[in-house]
């Protein structure tokens, strides 16, 4: 019984962790890295193929992005995630798996230029649909017998519709062990979704610090300071663009402007339209609005039932198509404009910020975490100049932040949400949080609660039955990553083809005679093709 830390540790991206046991093979989460990695991931420690299961705490990108890779390299297991996960990520990895593609073409015709070897994706929008037949939607509250000695349960974290927390209960030779993944906790009083709710007992706690080291302070009054910006920035003449998570933070922000409008708090632009350039963040809504009995909060439900759409007004207009987003940059009236990535990073938010950054009359209003490294991070820290396109953007705009919005629970809802367990865990794990962070969390949580926690590196591992480190974790820095990574993705993905093609073998091991020869054949006649 075996728990291997892979990724997001020491970091805030990349979630990945690997628990072993029954003979089983599981990862929790499968995130991709976002914004400047500063420490190398280690690898998976079998073969994608060899992978039984993998629970997803929620759809975020850094916490599913990679799971097309995974089915790439021969993952044919079950992903198990709630019923809004499941539907989230059908949206959220198949644009992922466009972007790649598009980066791809993208680079590729400048490589053809310079005569360059060519740029493949990450992974293909087959391996996205693909890897979308493994899910295996989960309701909340509810104990799941996955395989002989193994139980998982789904906990609403409050973090998005859908995340979770997971129990995991294992029983292996007779022991048994009870490990909590936190997910990433959410914040308390959200608009639309429901609060975290709290675990009582565990032995091993996994859990994230994102804010770990900081608390978002009194709750401010967010409608207003959306007020007061719009305001500023209309009476200029110049629009509102709010780099947001296509997932969440994009429904959030509708329910704040529904609120400002409905109750004619701007009563000087009372019919200023809001654009949604984002297909991603057209969707979630939908999704949204598919899942308010499981997921809403008690506000936005009493809105339901008066037959109000918590996220619907008058103004409000969804961009589709390239045509339809190119056309908002045209449109000269004061507006606002919605758009992901959150984090500036990819997307239709960049052509956005081209068009806007120069302009002293507009305003970048980030609503969410910006990543170290991230072009969000660096506009938030006083960038004077960004490169977009190719081309030198000054940034003249009025760069500002809603302080207090957050998905993820501060340093106090952190502290109150470990501190719920009445059975107090023999150890806590603290991941997903900058690299000085991990650390100073895992010092309060012993200090002010009272049970031993520790911050691992990627690659450490530890034993679950003995409570004891098997192997400890080194900080490698991202440079010797690069001489590792780079390499032909094609040849990665035949080699991954390779490696699920013994998994194979090995489950058909007492089969029968007749059949295994057929298998031999077929697989020498392959060979005797390819042999070179």
């Amino acid at each position: 019984m075996k728990l291997t830390f892979i990724g997001a540790a020491h970091e805030v991206t990349g979630s990945c962790h690997v628990l072993q046991c029954n003979d089983k093979n599981i990862l929790i989460d499968y995130g991709m890295e976002q914004g400047v990695d500063i420490y190398v991931n280690q690898e998976i420690p079998m073969a994608p193929s060899d992978i039984d299961y993998v629970f997803l705490t929620h759809a975020h990108i850094d916490h599913s992005g990679l799971l097309p890779l995974l089915y790439a390299r021969g993952f044919r297991g079950q992903i198990f995630a709630t019923k809004a996960t499941t539907e989230l990520c059908e949206i959220m990895l198949k644009d992922s798996a466009h972007i790649q593609m598009f980066e791809a073409e993208w680079r590729n015709r400048k490589a053809k230029r310079k005569g360059e070897v060519l740029y493949e994706p990450l992974y293909t929008m087959e391996d996205a649909t693909g890897v979308l037949t493994h899910f295996v939607p989960c309701p909340y509250d509810t104990k799941l017998h996955i395989t002989d000695g193994l139980d998982i349960r789904f906990i609403d974290v409050g973090h998005l519709l859908g995340s979770s927390s997971i129990e995991v209960w294992i029983n292996e030779n007779g022991e048994e062990r009870k490990l909590v993944f936190s997910g990433d906790i959410g914040n308390t009083n959200q608009p639309l979704i429901k609060d975290p709710s709290y675990i009582e007992e565990a032995d091993y706690v996994i859990m994230e610090s994102t804010y770990g080291d900081r608390s978002h302070g009194s709750r401010p009054n967010y409608i207003e300071e959306l007020r007061k910006i719009l305001k500023y920035t209309f009476q200029k003449g110049g629009n509102v663009v709010i780099p947001s998570f296509a997932v969440g933070r994009t429904q959030e922000m509708l329910y704040f402007i529904r609120k400002i409008k409905e109750d004619n708090l701007l009563p000087e632009f009372p019919d200023f339209d809001v654009y949604v350039d984002s297909p991603l963040a057209v969707g979630a809504t939908t999704i949204f609005q598919r899942n308010i009995e499981q997921c809403f909060d008690e506000e936005a439900m009493e809105l339901v039932r008066k037959g109000i759409n918590p996220i619907g007004f008058r103004g409000l207009k969804l961009s589709i198509t390239s045509d339809d987003s190119k056309a908002i940059n045209f449109d000269e009236k004061p507006k606002v404009i919605i758009s992901a990535s959150g984090m500036c990073e990819a997307g239709r938010i960049r052509h956005h910020l081209k068009h806007n950054l120069w302009r002293e009359e507009c305003t970048i209003l980030f609503v969410g975490y910006q990543a170290v490294g991230s072009l969000g991070r660096a506009l938030l820290d006083g960038a004077q100049e960004v490169k977009l396109f190719g081309e030198e953007i000054s940034v003249k705009a009025n760069i500002t932040k809603l302080d207090g919005v957050s998905g993820h629970a501060d340093r106090e809802g952190l502290l109150q949400w470990i501190g719920s367990f009445k059975n107090k865990p023999k150890q806590v794990f603290v991941v997903h949080g900058e690299d000085t962070v991990c650390d100073s969390f895992a010092q309060t949580i012993e200090e002010e609660i009272g049970v031993k926690a520790t911050a691992p590196y990627s690659g450490a591992s530890y034993d679950l039955i003995a409570g004891e480190w098997i192997c400890i974790g080194t900080k490698k820095y991202i440079e010797k990553k690069k001489a590792v990574v780079k390499g032909n993705r094609v040849y990665d993905r035949l080699l991954a083809a390779g490696q699920r093609l013994l998994t194979v073998i090995r489950h058909n091991e007492g089969g029968a005679n007749k059949d295994l020869a057929k298998m031999a054949d077929q697989i020498n006649q392959l060979c005797d093709k390819w042999d070179r």
